[in-house]
């Protein structure tokens, strides 16, 4: 491709008790006469740490190191500021992350990529999976994926599958097993390769899975190596518990449409698999909280097939009173259980679903966490699940771990609904509660997790630690548990020599692996925690999870791996970087050189405006860039601009169109024809259209036209009019707004005259400033990767990450209009699609308002 072969690439897997090393190994040759840009790219499991990187070129190899995160920053930017291309490590879809690295390559010289990382398979319904992506994205001549599994308790079965495997690829994978030994192999010719006779593109594109199970002659399974331990519990045939589910649903107008079509459909399934001894209830929340039944109802067949009637009709309604709707499942829980209307040995859940962001009832999320977290107390787990992007992840995130639940999200594609109805499945069959899994604490340090709320049938509890003693070679463990029927109790022991006998398969055993385990568990419980931890306790989270991080040389989101790779003679620094939902995100710019030069020299003043279409334009003065959007709603809507409660300052802008719509266009271009603003404390309110300003004061009314050049100052309001030019304006000791008016020929057919508003010293709103522009005087940070070719081809896309969302945009150009009103000054940004989407808080129609006042 390009001129660039990859003559070789092998993804070498080994599985030493649950924990992977994959290590991945790129050859690639410049066929062509000039020099090439080769580019590495593989997409990795989100759980996965990277461990090792580095490039060999023409025999000279450069490492990859491990470095805290903003000392690799620095380097970064240093390189940035040169126009230097880098690496990195993305948020790239719903399984995996991206790593991509670049280097340019003279004519015939050769380059080998080598990357590894490591991860703990997790035990799912029965089985633990390993994904590999595979797409070389051209024909390779030696390809290969090998995957050896070796597990001391032996292996029940093995299987493996790829998505994009056809019936002739099928007999390429080799698979055996005996024993303690898997092998998986899967090595395609050339001509296997391609999807059609002669063709050059290639078919592996997708998804190679590997999943497998241990054999279980006990519930559990202790390894000792070299003073660190691992014991897996996972007890088989005990009987299920009965359950009882709370189901809290968000009916906010903004799940209209599809994601509340998906919802239904999602809990019909889950219907159909509740058991009979179970109890359930739904309680919706919209602005109000409303509840099926009043209290948790028995799953008998009658009552199943009311609930089906009751979940057909759920509609949508009002706002979003998140804290009432969760409030009243926990109250539900508890009265259940204090009047015994549950069995005492069962497992009560809280599942809730959101799209948006609490704004009825308490709205403020660190008072919603502290009332829920004092309401639950431990007793049940709380399971958030984030419907699409403008959810506050963090917020459902860090409220789900301090109730010893989780959080995930749930992505608005046409699946939605069996994503909703898989989490379920995954809750929805509790064998154990309570379980404790107890080591002497004279002996071991540094344990992992230990108690569990819940043990879920065909998933697997793991705890690591090590001995004091680093040559102890024998350790007990008691187990507590409740059950179904009785308290699960017993002791449980091994010792070292045991282990090493297991282990005399050298060749599957990389470096001390049960210490690497033990460390990267340690590692995601530490970052896990980290999310809802506070002031000191969140510090010494993140000083313990960097200094293993960096002694591991694991790449987490505390850590980065800087790459330093020749190019024209210079070196140049690239960062391997890896984000997490929640936690701070410092990924790696990837700007195209020919946009950089004018980002450099931009214009000093930045702003934030509504103007023309694409109405809204967000400066972003610590990236020296912009970020715009349009909202595509009919002539004669209304929308919220700017609110600042504390100030009093309201603005809201009324959309006009085209004088006669395009019939050939599938949205009409609006602009803003009438914006209204007000200030409730000093009882102002101006009404600006493109014909006049008027200004009343208490029952005084003023009006003024654009041909007037006015300066008015009065108590609290000060008024400049430009002559058919701009309006500057300023209300108390509050921001300033320029108000810019657009003129257009009188007899044109199509187009009329408009208004653009821009917003100078921002800062002087209060904290609460929302509204469709007023949010984004709030700090905003977002990141861009990715960039490629879009459908237009002066208008790249590219990939930004903001607010916790991965969203595709498109480079673009916008007016600023305040100097010059009739052809302004062509300033870059990105467009957000969609109205905004993933951008924006909540969703566009929730900034729709009925009048200008």
């Amino acid at each position: 491709v390009n001129g660039i072969e990859i003559y070789s690439m092998k993804i070498d897997s080994k599985v030493t008790s649950r924990f992977a090393h994959n290590v991945i190994t790129s050859r690639a040759v410049n066929r062509g006469n000039v020099h090439k840009e080769v580019f590495f790219d593989v997409e990795l499991p989100k759980t996965a740490f990277i461990t090792n990187f580095s490039m060999t070129i023409d025999g000279v190899t450069y490492p990859g190191t491990i470095k805290e995160k903003e000392v690799a920053k620095k380097q970064y930017e240093k390189a940035v500021s040169k126009g230097q291309t880098a690496g990195l490590v993305k948020a790239s879809g719903r399984k995996t992350e991206k790593f991509t690295v670049s280097v340019n390559i003279e004519a015939a010289s050769k380059v080998t990529f080598e990357l590894t990382y490591e991860e703990l398979l997790k035990r799912q319904f029965g089985k633990y999976e390993m994904f590999i992506k595979v797409k070389p994205k051209q024909l390779v001549k030696d390809f290969e994926i090998e995957v050896n599994i070796f597990e001391p308790q032996g292996i029940s079965d093995l299987e493996a599958e790829g998505t994009f495997i056809t019936n002739d690829l099928q007999n390429t994978i080799k698979k055996t097993f005996s024993e303690k030994k898997g092998h998986i192999s899967f090595k395609p010719t050339l001509d296997q390769q391609r999807t059609c006779e002669n063709c050059s593109q290639s078919i592996l594109d997708g998804d190679f899975t590997v999943r497998y199970d241990v054999k279980r002659t006990a519930p559990d399974n202790l390894q000792i190596v070299n003073g660190y331990f691992v014991h897996f519990f996972a007890p088989t045939n005990l009987p299920e518990l009965p359950k009882s589910v709370v189901f809290v649903i968000d009916i906010s107008i903004s799940m209209s449409g599809r994601e509340i079509e998906q919802t239904r459909e999602a809990l019909l399934k889950i219907l159909d698999d509740i058991k009979e001894d179970d109890f359930f209830n739904f309680i919706l929340f919209g602005s109000k909280v409303h509840t099926w039944k009043e209290t948790l109802i028995k799953a008998t067949p009658e009552n199943l097939d009311e609930a089906r009637k009751f979940v057909r009709g759920i509609n949508t309604e009002g706002m979003t009173n998140l804290y009432g709707g969760v409030m009243r499942g926990i109250d539900m829980l508890n009265a259940a259980h204090e009047e015994n209307l549950v069995p005492k040995r069962s497992a009560s859940i809280i599942i809730m679903l959101t799209d948006g962001k609490p704004n009825v009832g308490i709205s403020n999320t660190e008072d919603i966490q502290a009332h829920v977290k004092k309401a639950i107390e431990g007793k049940y787990p709380l399971y958030n699940l984030g419907f699409g992007y403008g959810v506050d992840y963090t917020f459902l995130e860090k409220m789900a771990l301090e109730n010893k639940g989780l959080a995930r999200r749930i992505y608005p594609d046409s699946d939605a609904a069996l994503q909703l109805q898989g989490f379920y499945d995954e809750v929805s069959n509790p064998m154990l509660t309570d379980v404790e899994l107890n080591y002497p604490e004279n002996e071991i340090s540094d344990l992992t997790k230990n108690s569990f709320k819940h043990f879920y049938d065909g998933s697997e509890i793991v705890v690591a630690g090590r001995f004091i003693d680093n040559n102890q070679n024998h350790l007990t463990v008691d187990v507590r548990g409740e059950g179904a029927n009785d308290a699960l109790s017993y002791t449980t022991q091994q010792d070292a020599e045991q282990t090493a006998k297991a282990f005399e398969e050298q060749d599957y055993i990389f470096g001390e692996y049960i210490e690497r385990l033990w460390a990267y568990l340690t590692i995601e419980q530490l970052l896990e925690k980290r999310i809802a931890a506070t002031g000191e306790e969140k510090e010494n989270l993140t000083a313990e999870a960097l200094d293993l991080s960096l002694k591991y040389k694991f790449v987490t989101p505390l850590t980065s791996m800087v790459v330093t790779k020749p190019e024209d003679n210079n070196n140049q620094d690239g960062i391997a970087d890896k984000p997490i939902e929640g936690i701070d995100i410092f990924t790696i710019l990837l700007y195209l050189r020919n946009q950089l030069s004018y980002l450099y020299n931009a214009r000093p003043t930045w702003y934030t405006s509504v103007d023309g279409d694409p109405h809204f334009i967000i400066s972003v003065p610590q990236k020296e860039d912009a970020i715009c959007f349009n909202i595509n709603e009919n002539p004669g809507a209304v929308l919220n601009l700017i609110n600042d409660p504390v100030t009093g300052i309201t603005i809201n802008g009324e959309l006009i169109g085209d004088k006669k719509a395009n019939s050939a266009a599938k949205i009409q271009n609006t602009y803003f024809g009438k914006l209204g603003i007000a200030n409730k404390h000093l009882g102002l309110k101006l009404t600006v259209t493109p014909e006049k300003i008027t200004i009343l004061n208490g029952n005084e009314k003023t009006g003024f036209t654009w041909l007037d050049s006015v300066t008015l100052q009065q108590e609290g309001l000060t008024l400049i009019i430009n002559r058919k030019k701009n309006l500057v304006l300023k209300m108390g000791h509050g921001a300033s707004f320029v108000i810019v008016l657009h003129q257009v020929w009188k007899k044109h057919p199509l187009h009329q005259d408009f208004l653009g508003l821009y917003t100078l010293e921002s800062d002087k709103l209060s904290e609460q400033t929302h509204g469709l522009l007023g949010q984004f005087f709030h700090p905003i940070d977002f990141t861009i990767l990715e960039i490629h070719p879009g459908s237009d081809p002066k208008k790249p896309d590219a990939t930004m990450i903001v607010k916790n969302n991965e969203l595709t945009v498109t480079r673009g150009w916008q007016k600023d209009y305040r100097a010059d009103p009739v052809h302004g000054v062509d300033v870059p940004c990105w467009f957000v699609h969609n109205n905004g989407a993933g951008l924006i808080d909540g969703v566009h129609t929730d900034y729709i308002v009925s009048s200008l006042f």
